[in-house]
This record gives C-alpha cells, sequence and structure tokens, in this order.
C-alpha cells in the first residue's frame, strides 16, 4: 500500500474529505517521525511498537575483494508487531 492509497482508504473508512485524510495521514508520520529522532519509542497499543535501535561499530568484508572494512556504528529504524496484529496476521506468539 503507498501512501496515496492509504489516504483513500482513511478518507473511506472515516467518511473525510481526502484533503482532510492527507492531512491527518502526514501529521500521524510527522508525529511517529519526531518522537524517533528524540529518541523515543512510539508505542500504538494493539498494533506495534516504532524504535530507533543503536547498531555498534562492527568488522565486515568487502563482498568484491574480500578485504576487511570497519562498519561504522549507525542508528536504525525498527518496528516490533503488537499481539493483535501479530495475531491478525498469523504470527506465532514467539517470534519477533
Amino acid at each position: 500500500m503507498t501512501k496515496p492509497e492509504l489516504v483513500d482508504e482513511v478518507a473511506a473508512r472515516t467518511g473525510m474529505k481526502k484533503r482532510d485524510a492527507s492531512l491527518a495521514v502526514n501529521a500521524v508520520l510527522d508525529g511517529i517521525t519526531e518522537a524517533l529522532k528524540r529518541g523515543d519509542s512510539v508505542q500504538l497499543v494493539g498494533f506495534g511498537t516504532f524504535e530507533v535501535r543503536q547498531r555498534e561499530a562492527r568488522m565486515g568484508r568487502n563482498p568484491r575483494t574480500g578485504e576487511p572494512i570497519q562498519i561504522a556504528a549507525s542508528k536504525s529504524p525498527a518496528f516490533r508487531p503488537g499481539r493483535q496484529l501479530r495475531s491478525a496476521l498469523g504470527m506465532p506468539e514467539g517470534e519477533p
């Protein structure tokens, strides 16, 4: 599903005009983005949790030459599905 398709879905389910649905979708996405930038996690009970995970620096290999290279530490966004979403998708409880 693309962002315009999500806007259409929100408009159809809520009876909002597409313009208002677009503003709502953008506001939610901007809110999640800003929280993650601050280092906060965003927990939507039953749906899941958005968070930023820190990846440590590590050694890797250049796949072309096999030469060892240093991979810098980085931050990465992550999503962990909630119980209701996992159930809706038929995922077992123990899987991440």
